[in-house]
């Protein structure tokens, strides 16, 4: 099963007020009858990340085709109980005194980073909840440390050598995390390394939570492999429980963010001043880093007119990087930023007051909405 994306936002443009981020809300659902598929395939279940994509417009939409959340903390747990209905499974590093008693009613499924929480609150633990502990398999591929959770002296998941297998009494699961845009090759090898580690320890819980980083919805993601792999491992474990909780999967290339030139200055390069900032509203691109693709451009060079594309802060390196065009940009044009609806909306920042983008779908139907706007309010409010 394969998506074939065609995206619409150039026929809409002239409506498109800016900033905006704007979901495909067609492109969306390509990527959720995917997930589906594995689902169905698989037997696994698949949860949305909400510290990925937590655009709660469109979860009437995803909750048909999904079986939860999976939250970060009290908050996510809240929005997913409010607005997605379904299971919600709630991992922290360290829960707090003050909120773990409301994430034990909001949740079905609490994991513990380590024992001395799993013992510390074990006794609020209450009603049909099914605890979990984080392990670490020590074995990952992600080419940014900042992005690895089994890096040299990470602080997620509990490693073999400090396992205490004493400490199980009422542990139900084990979650371990250790992809971050990857294909299913990675996880074949995560797993045999979470086995290897952790394997005697399977056969006694009800659940095993693949967690997240599975890229399955990208184009070259080997989709046969990852059911082979799920449907393996249920068969070698009397068919346990099997979670994935991509995020980055969900929203991939559903959606962008448009921006429009609002000055154009020269030193040594044409820079364009742009009604976005990759800092306050595509940070990962500083931070990972990497270069958001730019509809209709190419890198420096490859066509006739280069331009530098910068944002409307005071950050000297709030830039997106060198582009070139057909034609000369100008006051006023619009820039298509590519695949902006994951780890975007849930990072914004209000940095130097600007304001933050509204956020708008492009139905099936061709209708286009803006569902949200910001102004000087939320501004104030987060300070």
């Amino acid at each position: 099963m394969k998506i074939k994306r065609v995206s619409k936002i150039e026929d809409i443009l002239d409506k498109i007020p800016t900033p905006c981020y704007v979901l495909e809300e067609e492109l969306f659902e390509q990527n959720l009858k995917l997930l589906n598929y594995v689902r169905e395939q698989s037997g696994a279940k698949i949860l949305l990340a909400l510290k990925g994509y937590s655009f709660y417009e469109s979860f009437d939409l995803a909750k048909k085709y999904l079986d939860g959340c999976c939250c970060s903390g009290l908050y996510e747990a809240r929005l997913a109980n409010e607005e997605f209905k379904k299971e919600i499974h709630t991992y922290s590093p360290a829960f707090k005194d003050d909120v773990i008693d409301e994430i034990v009613k909001l949740s079905n499924h609490i994991t513990f980073n380590s024992f001395s929480q799993y013992l510390r609150y074990k006794n609020r633990l209450k009603g049909e909840i099914s605890p979990g502990i984080r392990v670490n398999p020590q074995l990952a591929f992600s080419e940014a440390t900042i992005y690895n959770p089994c890096a040299i002296n990470s602080r997620l998941g509990v490693t073999i050598q400090e396992f205490k297998e004493e400490f199980l009494e009422g542990i139900e699961g084990l979650h371990f995390h250790a992809l971050c845009e990857q294909n299913a090759g990675a996880l074949e090898a995560v797993l045999k390394s979470f086995e290897e580690k952790f394997g005697r320890y399977i056969p006694i819980m009800k659940w095993v939570n693949f967690g997240g980083g599975h890229h399955i919805t990208r184009d070259d993601y080997d989709i046969d492999k990852l059911i082979n792999i799920i449907k393996d491992f249920k068969d070698r474990y009397n068919n346990i429980e099997v979670y994935l909780e991509p995020g980055e999967a969900v929203g991939w290339q559903s959606g962008v963010l448009v921006a429009s030139v609002v000055d154009i200055v020269h030193n040594g390069i044409d820079i364009a001043i742009l009604d976005v900032s990759a800092e306050a509203h595509m940070p990962d691109t500083i931070i990972m880093p990497y270069r958001a693709e730019v509809r209709n451009a190419k890198k420096e060079g490859e066509k006739r007119y280069t331009i530098k594309l910068g944002g409307n802060t005071c950050l000297a390196g709030d830039f997106m990087g060198n582009y070139s065009f057909d034609k000369p940009l100008e006051i006023g044009d619009k820039v298509i930023f590519e695949d902006q609806m994951h780890y975007t909306i849930v990072k914004n920042t209000t940095f130097n007051g600007v304001r933050l983008p509204s956020l708008a779908i492009l139905r099936k139907n061709g209708n286009f909405e803006v569902v949200k706007s910001f102004d000087y309010s939320d501004y104030k409010r987060r300070i």
